[in-house]
């Protein structure tokens, strides 16, 4: 079954369900409430009896005149109720014994003809259950007229004299209502209490399976979009104008398709790259040693030193990329400790400054980090091994790429956060184009298309730069420099 049939049953059936409930409640809430305020209604229309019944309490200074006087008791509550629809039938109090003489003979020759034995002799027949019995208790509950049966429930009402409860007038409780403009309301609102259910369910029919359909029709266009991702068109997107949930679905979809996308781009990019990079060094190598096996080139010391020139080119190349490879799948080792960062570069500003010299680039330290180093300490937590990897590749990038001849470098706290420290590299080369910027990190990537290997290097650098970085909870990343050319910006934590 269909998701949209499921959630339809559903919700027809909870409605369904919740209407009948709500219904049958009602009707006993109703049935309930009236049966109430009948009882209610009774004992209100007989408190004149209990003015009364404390009057003769009074007068007599007691119950005597009450005690076992059925017919005076059942006139009082007649005449209170006379033409009312709670006036009592005979059978609500004890019938009168009748006199001796007025029995019937039980047996001999001449006794009356009897037919079968009745259950219940004339004058005793057991009264309806909706009629009421009434009953008059002394203080402690004992009863002194009337009918008190121990299966019904009363309504008691306290006969008070001089604030002193002297007595009880007790009234039975209707269960339940055979009788009366109250049933016939009752049974009227049943009739249009089953009516609304029938159009609660109509209008339920209506409302769910438009609602049903409105719920899942989003599941199946993203259940299609993801069909489609899996056959890896990331070109298709999802567009939901909705506020709700699905909206958000629709737009983190959109987002996976795009970096799928981006994904299998790189994913492409770096074979074609790695083929181009492997293939151009064996490829160089292959020629020379062809060209001395057929002794096209002499076989001299001076060959031989090229085609070894090209082997350890393809065996750097081979390092960076298992280098990076090991970044990728985090299995590049660091040995990190509380180190001092200025005292860090002041280890290799000499041999920084040597390598720069042999380029024709000038270092500048702006301010002087050996001054800097005893003044204001600056502890990192890192591996010093791969701080110098660090800083190498960034000042290869700046020798093989950005024809400068000058290099500046600073360290300082950022304003903003005193626990973060930033380091700059910035150079007056030929600079990078602004397009280029947000890819500089990526592996393989150069920004001279045609790869041209007279430049040096492999384009891995500054990725791997990229990994150093981020396995020391910092962040790297490029701009235009204001000396002109390209700045690198390194921010790490202070500990």
């Amino acid at each position: 079954m269909k998701i949209h049939n499921k959630l339809f049953l559903i919700l027809f059936s909870f409605s369904l369900i919740l209407v009948i409930m709500l219904v049958v409640l009602m009707q006993w809430s109703i049935a309930k409430g009236m049966v109430d305020y009948v009882n209610t209604k009774e004992v209100e229309a007989l408190k004149p009896v209990i003015t009364e019944l404390a009057q003769i309490y009074k007068e007599d200074h007691g119950w005597q005149a009450m005690t076992g006087s059925h017919p005076r008791f059942r006139q009082l509550i007649e005449t209170q109720l006379q033409g009312d629809e709670f006036a009592p039938r005979r059978h609500n109090f004890p019938p009168p014994r009748r006199p001796l003489r007025d029995r019937p003979p039980k047996d001999g020759p001449h006794a009356l003809h009897k037919g079968p034995k009745d259950k219940h002799p004339a004058g005793r027949l057991p009264p309806p259950e909706h009629e009421a019995r009434y009953a008059l208790l002394d203080e402690n509950d004992g009863l002194v007229v009337g009918k008190y049966l121990d299966n019904l429930k009363y309504s008691k009402t306290p006969i008070v004299l001089d604030g002193v409860t002297v007595g009880y007038f007790a009234v039975s409780k209707r269960e339940r209502l055979t009788q009366g403009y109250e049933v016939e309301f009752i049974e009227q609102q049943q009739q249009y209490l089953w009516l609304i259910a029938l159009l609660a369910i109509a209008l339920v029919l209506l409302i769910t399976r438009p609602l049903a359909r409105h719920l899942v029709e989003p599941i199946k266009v993203i259940t299609r979009g993801m069909h489609k991702l899996t056959q890896g068109d990331y070109q298709h997107t999802v567009d939901l104008k909705r506020q709700d949930e699905f909206g958000q679905l629709s737009r983190d979809y959109n987002e996976l398709a795009i970096i799928l996308a981006a994904n299998d781009s790189a994913r492409k990019r770096w074979l074609a790259n790695i083929s181009h990079e492997l293939r151009t060094p064996v490829a160089i190598l292959r020629g020379e040693l062809e060209a001395m096996i057929d002794e096209v080139r002499p076989l001299t010391m001076d060959n031989v030193g090229s085609a070894h020139d090209e082997v350890k080119h393809l065996q750097r190349l081979i390092e960076d990329l298992h280098l990076l490879t090991s970044a990728d799948i985090g299995a590049m080792h660091y040995r990190k400790q509380e180190e001092e960062l200025t005292q860090v570069l002041a280890n290799e500003l000499d041999k920084y400054r040597s390598y720069l010299a042999s380029a024709g680039i000038t270092l500048n330290i702006e301010p002087t980090i050996e001054s800097k180093a005893s003044q204001h300490p600056i502890l990192i937590y890192a591996d010093t091994t791969r701080l110098y990897q660090l800083f190498e590749n960034i000042i290869n990038n700046a020798v093989k790429y950005s024809s400068a001849t000058v290099l500046t470098l600073s360290v300082k706290q950022e304003i903003s956060s005193s626990n973060i420290v930033l380091i700059t590299f910035e150079d007056n080369g030929v600079g990078v184009e602004e397009k280029h910027l947000a890819h500089l990190f990526e592996h393989l990537y150069r920004v001279d298309d045609s790869r041209n290997r007279q430049t040096g290097g492999s384009g891995l650098g500054l990725s791997i730069c990229r990994h150093i970085v981020a396995a020391h909870q910092g962040e790297i990343w490029a701009e235009k420099s204001s000396l002109g050319g390209l700045a690198i910006h390194i921010r790490l934590k202070i500990i």
